[in-house]
């Protein structure tokens, strides 16, 4: 609705409008793995490696459409520049700055990659105890999933409450920190379920058309790279992301 008012009230003004998808942390600038909180697709993550999350319903071939930060400023610079010295035609342009069409990454890759990272960097729990995690199960349908969840640990869980009741209160603290950490699971799972079984992408066809054009005017591609075709998924995420999610995105 936003565009729509934009497209419809800019009279005589070139009109860009940038679409980026899940933004990560940052490739390279101001240098690499800068974050701030956990964002998208990071809880997943954070949760898995900390041991709370050991199967999820999802499509392993869905892919995770997610672009670095700095990728996406270097697109909004860029495409600025491009068209202010095209300013007298007042056009519309919309670019999606994503990665999912030239260069994408699934939620098995991401899986995969997640699994390797917190083997060789296992989680740190509250005792001083390493984490140690299993390869993610993926469930086909998520109805599936919440029914499992349900009979697997909600209801011992109603066992759990009602005897803690009978008991004066005595299972009181356990009960709650095991129905946080279930509740947790099954709202993050109901939360991402569109995104986790969605097969499509984004075409960044105008994003490219931009480059050209960029390379054209003499801009350093290579100072304003958003060529998501360049992202190294494994060292990305190996290296720069979840290590800069772990550094500055969890507050201690």
């Amino acid at each position: 609705m936003g565009e729509m008012l934009l497209g419809q009230f800019k009279g005589d003004l070139p009109l860009v409008i940038i679409r980026p998808t899940a933004i990560a942390s940052t490739y390279k600038q101001p240098f690499p793995g800068w974050i701030e909180g956990v964002r998208t697709f990071d809880s997943f993550i954070v949760s898995y490696g900390k041991g709370k999350l050991t199967s999820f319903p999802a499509n392993p071939n869905t892919i995770v459409d997610v672009i670095p930060v700095d990728m996406v400023v270097n697109a909004m610079v860029v495409a600025m520049k491009v068209h202010y010295a095209e300013r007298q035609h007042a056009c519309e342009t919309i670019y999606h700055v994503s990665s999912s069409f030239r260069n994408p990454l699934t939620l098995s890759d991401l899986r995969n990659l997640s699994h390797c990272y917190f083997i060789k960097n296992p989680w740190i729990d509250a005792n001083g105890l390493r984490v140690k995690v299993g390869q993610l199960t993926f469930f086909s349908k998520a109805n599936i999933y919440l029914l499992l969840m349900q009979m697997k640990y909600v209801l011992p869980l109603k066992v759990l409450y009602l005897a803690n009741i009978l008991c004066c209160q005595r299972f009181k603290k356990i009960y709650k920190n095991l129905n946080r950490k279930i509740n947790f699971v099954i709202q993050l799972a109901k939360l991402y379920e569109p995104y986790a079984f969605f097969l499509g992408s984004f075409n960044d066809g105008n994003l490219v058309e931009l480059q050209r054009v960029a390379e054209e005017q003499g801009i350093d591609l290579l100072e304003f790279n958003f060529d998501s075709e360049s992202i190294e998924w494994e060292e990305y995420m190996m290296n720069i992301h979840i290590p800069g999610l772990l550094k500055y995105g969890i507050k201690s």
